[in-house]
């Protein structure tokens, strides 16, 4: 009887096995999370791609009776109209919106149409002489577009312009707007997603009263 084992002993040494056991599982399952997931070794990615500002795009015309054609026209007539008029509080997205350099206004219009619009008081507070803007205009179309002739529109906004002093007296703007019609032209790869069709507004005519980029003057 010298080689027994007295059940105190086994059983201290089964809960020191077991515990030996449990402390090898967790190391090794913390050094294969450490090795996963380097939580104290940040590391930073970034994915950059190259547009391929060098393809473009032929587009040819469709039969001018193709209503899909038609009802594009006209909401293209009405985003124009908006992104001219529009103003919100964030300058930094109204300076890429009515900037030169990729904005949506310089892109939709012919050039004569975009130096027309960089005279108003608007434009000018915005792009150059105040850093922050307190006040807001929105555009609320009355009706759809009206087609006087192939390309040309006529469309009412109700305008006015609100700071935290009250806002202005609404207006409302009967505007001509009538379109480029350009079969050869070739739209730039950057241009696709905005201005698919490479519409742009050759004349752009307030036909009641001053254009309402120009209140701050009056």
């Amino acid at each position: 009887m010298q080689h027994r084992i007295e059940p105190p002993v086994l059983l201290s040494r089964l809960v020191v096995f077991v515990f030996a056991g449990m402390a090898v599982v967790l190391f090794v399952l913390f050094m294969t999370l450490g090795k996963m997931f380097p939580l104290n070794r940040p590391e930073i990615f970034f994915i950059t791609t190259k547009p391929a500002n060098s393809s473009s795009i032929q587009i040819t015309e469709l039969p001018a009776s193709d209503e899909n054609v038609d009802e594009y026209k006209k909401a293209f007539v009405m985003e124009y109209v908006r992104a001219r008029n529009e103003v919100e509080r964030n300058t930094s997205i109204m300076r890429r919106k009515w900037g030169n350099d990729g904005g949506v206004v310089a892109m939709w219009s012919t050039p004569a149409v975009y130096k027309a619009f960089t005279q108003t008081d608007m434009y000018n507070a915005i792009i150059g002489d105040y850093p922050d803007f307190a006040f807001t205009c929105p555009v609320t179309f009355i009706g759809a577009p009206l087609v006087l002739k192939e390309d040309t529109y006529t469309v009412t906004i109700r305008y006015y312009c609100e700071s935290n002093s009250g806002p202005t007296n609404k207006k409302d703007y009967k505007i001509r707007v009538v379109l480029a019609k350009d079969n050869d032209r070739i739209i730039d790869w950057i241009e696709r997603l905005n201005n698919p069709l490479g519409l742009k507004v050759r004349e752009y005519t307030v036909l009641n009263g001053n254009d309402p980029l120009n209140w701050i003057s009056k």
